[in-house]
């Protein structure tokens, strides 16, 4: 049974994920770094080995049930993500000299009237939303392309936020429909993608079911010369006429000389050009564009396919692990999408949240070394470092189901406990667990702090598997994550 899920769908889905941010009991969303480990060919408890690609060529993530619960296992740490983070955002087109532009219609995709033939814009484009009727100019201002001029080239780029239809030199016309602020700029627009939002002016001004663009699909033939005004568009609006100019007997332009409203369906019969003065006109075909619902710019969102959204998060120095929660002396290979995650058993609210274990050891000979494997031989358990704190003697780590990173020879996962020395297999240092106390906002029983991030917890909404991405004191890394439905 022939069948389609609209787009208007898939902007009701964005729409719906980015009300979940910010709704009176909203979702809570995290961002997460991990993967302090290079991808590699490694042994599993159970004796299997799991092909991870290499940090060249990291493997694509499965989406499983498997996946989901590894993806905790070497999580670094995770960054809330709030309202004004987020923003619907489009495929970025800039203006560009010389380039043909498609125009805007309302019919790509749908056969042609009285044919077999499908509609298709000047790219070759049989939906809108893969139509480039839309452009970003240099100013940063935001406009639809109502007419190409018979698939002319753009010479002259749009400028001005009139809410009137702008008319350049080399024939396009223009339909603006909001610029970028400075925050947006920074925020959401890369090299890509670009911020999409409604201007309110140029909403308020919108008619619904207005025509402005009408096009000659047939000149037909034999008609009076000269400009008849006075031709009705006819359909379920009203009030809209236009200018028909004839020359050499054939139709050679249309001018729209009132918009009217409410069209959803409109057409111009050859009948009514000859009842204004073109005698003898016959085969004349207009085509009458239709507007979106509300006008154009009533809703730019849904207008230019916002069905991609963005967050936009930055991981900085200062919430590094020596005075936060993420470390900058490992790199991470993996960023996720977490929601509803809990921390200490209840729902996570903290700004930033540790997800790697931490021992605060006594005692300590040697230094421990970045991604070496530690074990605590009288309980069997095993881990790798992530952070080796010498100011502190703190000691951070993971244990994940892999033998050289936590499980011990018999195939259990083994936590570190006790006042029982742990050593460093490359390394050879030593340090005893042991302190009840708070160093680095950490607070440690008996030597040992949990992961600020409850395991399996919430949903994994994306994973992305990435090469190493190394952190420094004096960088930020700014995350853009585009999520297209």
């Amino acid at each position: 049974m022939p069948a389609i899920i609209t787009n208007k769908f898939r902007i009701h889905n964005s729409e719906q994920f980015s009300e979940s941010f910010s709704e009176a009991t909203p979702n809570v969303y995290y961002l997460a770094i991990g993967r302090p480990q290079a991808f590699a060919t490694q042994t599993r408890g159970d004796s299997r080995t799991d092909n991870q690609g290499s940090d060249a060529s990291p493997l694509t993530p499965v989406d499983s049930i498997q996946e989901e619960f590894y993806v905790f296992d070497d999580m670094i740490a995770a960054k809330k993500v709030t309202s004004s983070s987020v923003s619907f955002v489009i495929p970025r087109r800039n203006w560009t000299t010389g380039t043909t532009y498609d125009y805007y219609r309302h019919d790509y995709g749908n056969r042609v009237t009285g044919t077999t033939t499908t509609q298709t814009a000047n790219s070759g484009a049989t939906n809108l939303f893969d139509a480039t009727f839309y452009v970003l100019s240099s100013a940063n201002h935001v406009y639809k392309v109502l007419d190409n001029n018979s698939n002319a080239a753009s010479t002259v780029e749009p400028t001005g936020t009139s809410t009137s239809v702008l008319t350049t030199a080399d024939g396009y016309k223009w339909k603006y429909m909001y610029s970028l602020s400075a925050s947006q700029q920074v925020n959401f627009l890369s090299t890509d993608f670009m911020a999409v939002a409604t201007d309110g002016t140029v909403s308020g001004a919108a008619v619904d079911g207005a025509v402005r663009i009408v096009k000659i699909k047939s000149a037909g033939t034999g008609g009076t010369n000269g400009t008849h005004t006075g031709v009705a568009i006819r359909g379920d609006g009203s009030s809209g006429t236009v200018s028909v100019t004839v020359s050499g007997g054939v139709v050679t332009a249309v001018t729209v000389t009132n918009v009217g409203s409410g069209y959803t369906f409109a057409y111009i019969r050859n009948s009514d050009i000859v009842a204004a003065g073109a005698t003898g006109l016959t085969g004349a075909e207009l085509d009458v564009i239709i507007e979106p619902k509300g006008g154009h710019g009533f809703n730019a969102v849904t207008e230019l396919g916002g069905f991609f959204v963005m967050l936009n998060v930055n991981f900085e120095a200062s919430e590094s692990a020596n005075t936060g929660d993420f470390t900058i002396t490992n790199d991470f290979r993996r960023v996720m999408l977490l929601r509803d995650i809990k921390s200490g058993g209840s729902a996570a609210s903290a700004t930033t949240l540790r997800g790697i274990k931490v021992m605060r050891l006594t005692s300590v000979s040697g230094t421990f070394t970045v991604d070496e494997e530690i074990n605590q031989t009288s309980t069997g358990a095993v881990g790798k470092v992530v952070e080796w704190d010498s100011t502190n003697n703190l000691l951070h780590y993971i244990q994940t189901r892999f033998n050289d990173e936590g499980v011990d020879s018999n195939g259990n996962l083994t936590a570190f406990s006790g006042a029982n020395v742990v050593t460093g297999v490359s390394s050879s240092a030593t340090g005893t667990p042991g302190g009840t106390t708070t160093v680095d906002n950490i607070t440690f029983t008996s030597g040992y702090a949990a992961s600020e991030i409850d395991a399996d917890t919430g949903d994994v909404l994306y994973i992305e598997n990435r090469a190493p991405i190394t952190r420094a004191s004096d960088q930020t890394e700014n995350v853009k994550l585009i999520i297209e439905f």
